[in-house]
C-alpha cells in the first residue's frame, strides 16, 4: 500500500449551513492536514474552462479539465485560500455567475466520474479533511472517521443570515429558511449520490453547539479511534 492510500482520511458531510466548511477548514489547520473542499471543486472547473476557453457544453473538454484540475486549499489564518494553477481564485470562483457555470458543469456524467478521481487524489500523508456532501458515502467510503454534521433547517437560515448581514446584504430569513428546506429535499433525494449520512458514520447536531465545541469533540474522536496523537 502507498504512503498517500494508507493516509488517514477525516470524511465531514452535511447539509448547506451545518458549519462542516468552517470546522473543516478549523481542524485541517490545527492538525497541519491537507483540506478538501468538494463543493468548490465545480466551481473550479468551471473557471478552468473559463480560462482555457473550453465551452460550457464540451464535455470531454471537461472531462479532461476535471481529472487534471491544478488546485490546492489553503486553510491559514481562519479562511481558506482556493488557488488554480498558482493563482489565488477564492473570489472569482464565488460569483453567481461562477455559481451558475458550475450548475451546467456538474451535470454532465463523464465530469463528475473526473472529479471523483481527483478528489481522491488529495488523500495524502499527513492526513486529508474531506469536506463535502458524499464524502463518506461515494468518495471514500472507508475513510476510518466519518462524521455527519447537522443542524436544524432554523438554525441553518438563522446562521445564513448573520452572515449576509454581517456582509452588508439585505436577505429575508423566511426566504432563507425555505430555500434550506428545499435544497435539503433535493439533495437527499437525487438519484445520484443523495445527501445522507453513511452507515458508519459519527452523526453530530451542531444547532445547540459552538464551532470550538463542534472541533474539540471531533479532535477527541480522533483521538479516541487512535487516528492521532492525544494533542
Amino acid at each position: 500500500m502507498s504512503d498517500n492510500a494508507s493516509a488517514v482520511v477525516l470524511a465531514i458531510d452535511g447539509p448547506g449551513g451545518a458549519g462542516k466548511g468552517t470546522v473543516s477548514r478549523l481542524i485541517a489547520e490545527r492538525l497541519g492536514w491537507h483540506l478538501l473542499d468538494s463543493g468548490a471543486l465545480y466551481r473550479l472547473t468551471a473557471q478552468a474552462a473559463l480560462k482555457h476557453g473550453v465551452a460550457l457544453d464540451d464535455e470531454p473538454a471537461l472531462a479532461r479539465l476535471a481529472e487534471s484540475l491544478d488546485v490546492a486549499f489553503i486553510a491559514e489564518g481562519g479562511e481558506t485560500r482556493v488557488m488554480l494553477e498558482g493563482d489565488d481564485v477564492s473570489a472569482a470562483i464565488r460569483t453567481e455567475t461562477m455559481g451558475e457555470c458550475a450548475s451546467q458543469v456538474a451535470a454532465l456524467p463523464t465530469v463528475r466520474q473526473g472529479l471523483l478521481a481527483r478528489q481522491r487524489d488529495f488523500q495524502k500523508p499527513p492526513g486529508l479533511v474531506a469536506d463535502g456532501r458524499d464524502m463518506g458515502t461515494v468518495v471514500f467510503p472507508t475513510a476510518p472517521l466519518k462524521i455527519f454534521l447537522t443542524a436544524s433547517a432554523e438554525e441553518r437560515a438563522r446562521r445564513r443570515h448573520l452572515q449576509l448581514q454581517e456582509a452588508g446584504v439585505d436577505a429575508s430569513l423566511p426566504s432563507l429558511l425555505k430555500d434550506i428546506q428545499s435544497r435539503d429535499a433535493r439533495d437527499m433525494q437525487r438519484a445520484v449520490a443523495p445527501l445522507k449520512p453513511a452507515d458508519d458514520a459519527v452523526e453530530l447536531d451542531t444547532t445547540e453547539l459552538s464551532i470550538p465545541d463542534v472541533v474539540d469533540h471531533i479532535q477527541r474522536l480522533l483521538e479516541d479511534r487512535s487516528l492521532i496523537a492525544s494533542i
